[in-house]
């Protein structure tokens, strides 16, 4: 940080920084979000947040301050460029040039997870029709200002239907209103397979978080390097940017640390803020000095490097070029960017909503945690909703399951109405109260619910 604020101000960037203590001497003071409230005020007056690496101690309570600065103030874009340097940094594919935009917010990372039974935990995968909008949204006017001719969409909604199939649904509704810019659509595995192979097919990759936490470290990496990348996490109410890549206590204070992440992640800010000229300034600086071979040792390589330097000695390095351009990478422009509006997701109707039936997650098991069994339980039970189905980790075990598979002690028992039929929430819990009764333990429930006529939960075998 001291590095990259030092090249900054050499350039001449506007800034007036304040500064607040973040991370593990937080942690220590009994503040398990790694961050003060009273720096909460400071980031609501600046709404623009220059983030060092820092260390989340793993286990118990604490939180990733990360997650919850991101979550908390709203930052649902993380833009993350991932561009190689081919020949002054080693890579297998000297033409990278790709942009990972990954929702910020949602998905696995909602954090929501329990143990319900001694067997199994659950993590909630959460997709909003609004989150995915503004993400795949944003995607979309990145590449129209910053010259972009394409946006790909990962997702694995061959699965995972609901969540991923509407998240590649919006992606297919707002690239209808971009028809300048070409869009296509993966299966996030092999999408990933061909990211790692033949990078340079992509241009703007947009993914849901999960996908694109691992991903953006792929494709940082293969380009050359974690270290190099810098990030953006954009939202309504401010702006982070940090380095891809974690803290490293193992090199602190040790003036080795290379500041390139932070570095081009300060550069995305000096954009955001308007200061385009001075962030072209300090980019074109920097990509001078890796042409002169002013490398740190996780970059260094004989034959290609001249001199290997620490921390500050990069700094210095690139403050003596600024003014400088690239003579053989390509130099970057900025001045004449304009930002743009970051988009608000579209007001939508409400959809008829019609209750139609109820999964009930239970704890059980026998000797021989034999489905019929527990079926015939469920069925006296039951009263005017009948069992549909018994699954087991998603997969159907009653009626006609196969006998090899393999069950834990937990339960989805599916209680779903006939069809034209309509659930009320006073049926439903008089069928918990039965099941209660039948000394059955009920450790969860979904209502199941029909959209405008259409299932709005997954359908298990025959159904």
């Amino acid at each position: 940080m001291t590095a990259t604020l030092r090249i900054l101000e050499a350039a001449g960037a506007q800034i007036e920084p304040h500064v607040i203590e973040i991370g593990e001497r937080v942690y220590a003071r009994g503040h398990t979000a790694g961050i003060e409230p009273s720096a909460w005020d400071s980031l609501r007056s600046t709404k623009v947040f220059l983030k060092a690496p820092i260390t989340t101690p793993q286990g118990g309570g604490f939180k990733s301050l990360n997650v919850t600065i991101r979550k908390g103030l709203g930052l649902y874009a993380n833009v993350r460029p991932c561009r190689s340097y081919s020949p002054f940094v080693a890579t297998k594919h000297p033409v990278m040039d790709v942009v990972i935009v990954r929702e910020n917010e949602e998905d696995l990372y909602a954090g929501i997870e329990h143990r319900q039974t001694d067997e199994v935990y659950q993590c909630l995968k959460l997709i909003s029709r609004p989150g995915t909008e503004k993400v795949v949204r944003y995607a979309f006017e990145y590449a129209k200002a910053n010259g972009r001719k394409k946006v790909t969409c990962f997702t694995k909604d061959n699965i995972m239907k609901l969540t991923d199939g509407l998240f590649h649904k919006v992606f297919e509704e707002v690239a209808a209103d971009y028809p300048d810019i070409e869009n296509e659509h993966w299966i996030v595995d092999i999408g990933a397979a061909k990211l790692a192979d033949t990078p340079e097919a992509f241009d703007v990759v947009v993914l849901p978080n999960l996908y694109g936490d691992i991903l953006s470290d792929v494709a940082a990496q293969i380009a050359g390097s974690v270290g190099l990348a810098g990030s953006a996490n954009i939202g309504e109410h401010g702006a982070m940017f940090e380095a891809i890549h974690g803290s490293a206590p193992r090199r602190a204070g040790q003036d080795v640390a290379n500041p390139s992440g932070l570095l081009l992640g300060a550069v995305m800010m000096l954009v955001h803020i308007g200061q385009g000229d001075v962030a072209e300034r300090v980019h074109n600086a920097w990509l001078r000095t890796l042409e002169d071979g002013v490398h740190t040792y996780d970059i260094f390589k004989e034959g290609v490097s001249r001199e290997r330097v620490g921390t500050s000695a990069f700094a210095d390095a690139v403050i003596a070029r600024l003014g400088e351009v690239p003579e053989r990478l390509e130099r970057v422009s900025y001045a004449a960017r304009e930002p743009f509006a970051l988009p608000q997701p579209a007001a939508r109707p409400e959809a008829e909503k019609r209750l139609v039936g109820v999964d009930v997650f239970v704890a059980w098991r026998d000797a021989e945690r034999n489905p019929e069994v527990l079926a015939e339980r469920l069925r006296s039970a039951a009263g005017e909703v009948p069992l549909a189905m018994i699954t087991n980790r998603g997969v159907k075990v009653w009626p006609e399951g196969l006998p090899e598979t393999f069950c834990t002690d937990h339960w989805r028992c599916r209680f779903l109405v006939p069809e034209g039929q309509t659930l009320t929430h006073q049926t439903v819990a008089s069928l918990l109260g039965r099941l209660a009764d039948e000394g059955l333990d009920f450790i969860k429930t979904e209502h199941l619910y029909t959209f405008d006529g259409e299932p709005g939960y997954s359908l298990g075998q025959g159904q």
